[in-house]
């Protein structure tokens, strides 16, 4: 039976021993940021590192210690934005650092769906790779659970996006003390509409000048009191544990596929 080797629990003979039957690192990425009334502003790290750990579990690879500061974009009390090319900078130390350690296949495991975190994330891997050739063996991964699993994209396709059905499931099922479905709320129905139409529409973009060389000043919109853009009133940890399994699965899946390339 596999286990999980978590990086911040073990010392340095075990990291030392640990290594010679695992050269592979998943590297939890979260943020804190608002999730409305019902979901405390710590369910993006939660995604990440249940979604991590439960890898490991079935792989016996690494879990580097989970990055609580991104970039989200929201502008609600309990969102942290750090910048976005910080965020970038950060993250690819972090890879050099493991990478020194002896690590050969390093994954990012984001819990945030955000675009522009997404972003920096493949930047991050992009400036590792090539700022330092020194590791150009070594394997780099993102692993977007938005992205690649086929329950997310059918709840995309449907609307649901931040802080609705699928997120709170997969809270119910990992997390339920960390949710208060009695406190469910919703912005007007115009902007939830547009939000479920468009995530991107959260933002107000202002042109100061109509000129094509003019910079747009980007902010949320001010409106915008909860931030919802799902319907998390259909939410069940049973279709948490669903959506669980399949990204579960996915991040097994790239760690065996990286472990037998060449």
């Amino acid at each position: 039976m596999a286990k999980a080797m978590i990086w911040e629990k073990m010392t340095v003979r075990e990291i030392r021993e640990a290594l010679k039957s695992t050269q592979t690192v998943l590297i939890p990425i979260g943020v804190t940021e608002q999730h409305g009334y019902h979901l405390a502003v710590n369910t993006d790290m939660h995604n990440a590192w249940q979604i991590a750990t439960r890898a490991a579990e079935e792989t016996g690879c690494f879990v580097a210690p989970l990055l609580p500061y991104t970039f989200s974009g929201g502008e609600l009390p309990g969102t942290i934005n750090i910048d976005y090319h910080l965020v970038a900078l950060l993250i690819s130390d972090i890879l050099r650092a493991l990478a020194a350690n002896g690590l050969r296949n390093l994954i990012l495991v984001l819990g945030h769906g955000g675009s522009e975190n997404a972003r920096a994330t493949r930047e991050a891997a992009e400036l590792f790779l090539r700022q330092h050739p020194a590791y150009a063996d070594r394997k780099v991964a993102l692993y977007n659970f938005c992205e690649l699993s086929g329950l997310v994209a059918q709840g995309f396709a449907e609307g649901d996006f931040h802080a609705g059905n699928v997120e709170t499931s997969l809270m119910l099922y990992w997390a339920p003390e960390d949710v208060r479905l009695n406190e469910i709320a919703l912005d007007s129905p115009e902007l939830v509409q547009m939000m479920r139409e468009d995530p991107d529409k959260y933002q107000l973009i202002e042109y100061p000048l109509d000129h094509p060389g003019v910079v747009p000043r980007i902010s949320q919109r001010p409106e915008i009191q909860v931030g919802v853009m799902g319907d998390p009133s259909r939410a069940s940890a049973e279709f948490g544990a669903r959506v669980c399994a399949e990204v579960v699965s996915g991040l097994v899946e790239l760690i065996r596929a990286m472990q037998g390339a060449a």
